[in-house]
């Protein structure tokens, strides 16, 4: 059994939902010496998220914005953590909702996602800054 860890940059994003994983994989080439493990993606923020979602399609990710903004308003009376501007409460239930951490199989080095899977980085503030993710690796 193999571990190994490492730190991944990515690059600062607008506001939106944004597939991620040719930037990912491009700074995780280690990926590529696995032949079969668990791929586990940990973001370091409170106001952005990471899922998997259509990969095709840029409609759904302009969609999720839309729900997500509907679902989870800005200025809301009863919102009290205002400190850092009106998007700031709202990126933090988001985050929350989406989740901060992904597994992926690995298999033959490479992620084993489906035919329309993609990894989205989940940006939920206005002024998005460069977001950190621990990349754990397992397997052999």
């Amino acid at each position: 059994m193999m571990w190994f860890q490492k730190s991944i940059q990515l690059a600062a994003k607008r506001r939106g939902f944004h597939l991620v994983e040719d930037e990912l994989l491009q700074q995780l080439p280690e990926l590529k010496t696995f032949e079969i493990g668990l791929a586990h993606f940990f973001i370091q923020h409170t106001s952005a998220s990471l899922t998997l979602n259509e990969n095709a399609d840029p409609t759904v990710r302009g969609d999720f914005e839309r729900h997500f903004n509907v679902m989870v308003p800005e200025n809301a009376p009863y919102y009290r953590h205002t400190y850092e501007g009106a998007d700031d409460m709202p990126a933090h239930i988001k985050s929350t909702l989406i989740g901060a951490e992904l597994t992926i199989p690995i298999s033959k080095g490479r992620l084993n996602l489906g035919t329309w899977q993609g990894i989205y980085l989940c940006e939920h503030r206005d002024q998005g800054s460069a977001r950190n993710i621990i990349v754990t690796l397992s397997g052999q």
